[in-house]
């Protein structure tokens, strides 16, 4: 993986955890040489991976449309910043420079941005890795979903080894780059349309 989006909260939390592993994620991917693609701002925890991988001397892609500009408060050291129209567009481009997503704690944004790129991968529109870091046990209810999805019948069980889950920035790298994609039909050829 030489690039790797990563979906997540513009807030911080009420704890510092989040802030912190955040920073220390930016840091890891800097010095494993791993470009960060990501919404664009300097604040939430948004922000504090962005100035992990920054203050270790990596390479940072921000994503932002141009109505949130003021309202996320764009970051101003940036490698590149690529301003879009839509969230839709902001999606796309970070999925189109990243070989990789991952998503930290956030909110509805950060969910939909989730859920998006996973029925992408579901529909074989993608063969990227997918992973979620489970700061603080924030996730342990979509891992509970996710088996309640698959036992009542509304997700196969290869779809939810798709998202890989754990609690350690290391272990989630390391599934992320050993994942092998599933072998599914194509629906869709093209993610843009």
């Amino acid at each position: 993986m030489k690039s790797i989006a990563v979906f997540c909260g513009s807030k911080d939390g009420y704890i510092d955890v989040y802030r912190d592993e955040a920073y220390r994620l930016g840091g890891i991917l800097a010095e494993r040489e791993i470009q960060l693609v990501y919404g664009g701002a300097k604040i939430g925890v948004m922000g504090a991976v962005a100035d992990g991988v920054l203050n270790a001397g990596g390479k940072v892609i921000g994503v932002i449309p141009h109505f949130l500009k003021t309202k996320e408060v764009v970051h101003e050291g940036l490698t590149e910043l690529i301003t879009v129209d839509t969230m839709h567009q902001r999606k796309l481009k970070m999925y189109e420079n990243c070989d990789a997503m991952m998503t930290l704690p956030g909110g509805w944004g950060t969910m939909e941005e989730l859920f998006e790129t996973l029925t992408w991968g579901q529909l074989g529109m993608h063969n990227k890795p997918m992973g979620v870091l489970n700061i603080n046990g924030y996730y342990d209810s979509l891992k509970v979903l996710m088996m309640m999805m698959v036992h009542e019948g509304f997700l196969n069980e290869w779809v939810r080894k798709m998202l890989m889950v754990s609690e350690s920035i290391d272990e989630l790298l390391q599934m992320m780059d050993d994942y092998n994609a599933p072998e599914r039909e194509q629906f869709i050829d093209n993610i843009s349309n």
